[in-house]
């Protein structure tokens, strides 16, 4: 039986191992540096982070969705799903859905003016069904980061 639900302190170290499992599946292994620890730290506290619903498929944590306010100024306070992701011997069972309808339940109530999302460009089951479900994925946009490597080196330029 699938149940949705608001994450929990100690359901941190079991989406930790999701967020593992996610940076695999987008070939980036290696990238995640945050540990549980940090996960609690920012999600509970006075002032959260993130905001994390947990999907528990006959009692295990089969997968999640984190994500967070921004604010935009030509549309005002909006949602960014961070991740959505499901174990891989748990997918095409509804749960991805099922977590991506509690998102977009939460920022109904809540009122944002958007909820935005990345989606892979290679990820063409995901883009198919964020795009039946009414989403557009914009090809006109481009991500661009700058990671804390990247950052200092700016700085000292200064």
């Amino acid at each position: 039986m699938l149940k949705i639900r608001k994450a929990k302190k100690q359901d941190m170290s079991k989406v930790l191992l999701l967020i593992k499992e996610l940076a695999t599946f987008e070939k980036e292994p290696k990238a995640v540096v945050i540990d549980e620890n940090y996960l609690i730290e920012f999600g509970f506290s006075e002032n959260p982070s993130f905001f994390t619903y947990i999907a528990e498929y006959d009692n295990e944590i089969v997968g999640m969705a984190l994500f967070y306010y921004r604010f935009s100024t030509w549309k005002g306070q909006t949602i960014h799903l961070e991740d959505l992701i499901v174990k891989q011997n748990k997918r095409n069972l509804g749960i991805g859905k099922a977590l991506y309808n509690e998102v977009l339940k939460f920022a109904a109530v809540k009122k944002v003016k958007r909820v935005e999302w990345v989606v892979l460009d290679w990820n063409t089951n995901a883009i198919q069904f964020y795009q039946k479900t009414g989403a557009k994925v914009l090809n006109d946009w481009r991500t661009v980061q700058m990671d804390e490597k990247g950052l200092k080196l700016y700085l000292e330029t200064l």
